[in-house]
């Protein structure tokens, strides 16, 4: 399936949702995120981002967790999954957000939780 969005065409492959518009840090557009389908269930932080890249994708950053909850919540469990991101301060350390109430925290790296893929769609 293909969609158009602010004039760029978007393909969306079978599985996958389109969750919306990534603003960069200067509030520019930055790229559009898909949701891919599939979870991986009590996983470390190594063993998600490898998941996540063998589904064709790669976790979502923090900002994409974020904009996850607001517009595909009911895609996810009331539990913790893991983002892309590591602690700046401690590198055994990463980020997570929990999608019952849409909390982020962070926690170590090889602790066990959920983990979904996204890709993204460049502005040009």
């Amino acid at each position: 399936m293909m969609i158009l969005v602010d004039e760029v065409r978007c393909e969306i492959h079978s599985g996958e949702l389109y969750v919306g518009l990534i603003l960069g840090k200067d509030g520019h557009q930055s790229h559009h995120l898909i949701l891919l389908p599939g979870e991986a269930l009590r996983v470390s932080w190594q063993t998600a981002n490898q998941w996540a890249q063998d589904s064709g994708g790669d976790l979502p950053s923090r900002r994409e967790l974020a904009l996850l909850f607001a517009n595909r919540r009911e895609c996810f469990q009331d539990r913790w999954y893991w983002s892309s991101e590591k602690h700046a301060a401690d590198s055994f350390y990463a980020w997570n957000q929990f999608f019952g109430t849409g909390t982020q925290y962070d926690d170590h790296i090889s602790n066990q939780m959920l983990a979904r893929a996204v890709r993204r769609m460049s502005i040009r």
